[in-house]
């Protein structure tokens, strides 16, 4: 190619026109996509932070066990099991991905919540170790 024909109108004109078609026809596809998939699923906006403040307010130690039972806190919608999976693969491949992390964040909830259980268990025992002592030290000043 001589220097005349590489600084030709023609060949600029030709290179922009190409990149604006090719970038016009890449937002139509952005657009007509975005468009199709508005409708959300219920659970795609849901606060995760919910279930780990509703449990941590059911661990209240003065409640009878009876009462807690009859408040039990329901950390996932059942409507999620329901719901129909998307027919495009992309879109059930996303929300297979979100109804995994979901129960890996549920699973990492329930391994804390545990784990609490169990450090307020031993700090239970510890304090009724400590009224123990402290009564055998009242008695024997008395």
């Amino acid at each position: 190619m001589t220097l005349d024909q590489r600084n030709s109108p023609k060949l600029l004109l030709g290179i922009t026109g190409g990149l604006v078609a090719i970038i016009a026809l890449f937002l139509a596809y952005q657009w007509f996509f975005a468009t199709s998939g508005e409708a959300l699923p219920a659970h795609e906006g849901a606060n995760l932070t919910a279930p780990v403040q509703a449990a941590a307010k059911a661990e209240k130690p003065a409640e009878p066990v009876a009462q807690a039972d009859q408040k039990t806190v329901q950390l996932v919608d059942e409507k999620i099991l329901k719901d129909a999976v998307p027919k495009n693969e992309s879109l059930a491949k996303e929300e297979v991905a979100k109804l995994d992390d979901i129960q890996s964040q549920l699973n990492e909830q329930e391994a804390m919540l545990k784990a609490q259980h169990a450090d307020a268990d031993d700090l239970i025992a510890l304090k009724e170790e400590q009224i123990k002592l402290l009564e055998a030290q009242l008695a024997q000043k008395q």
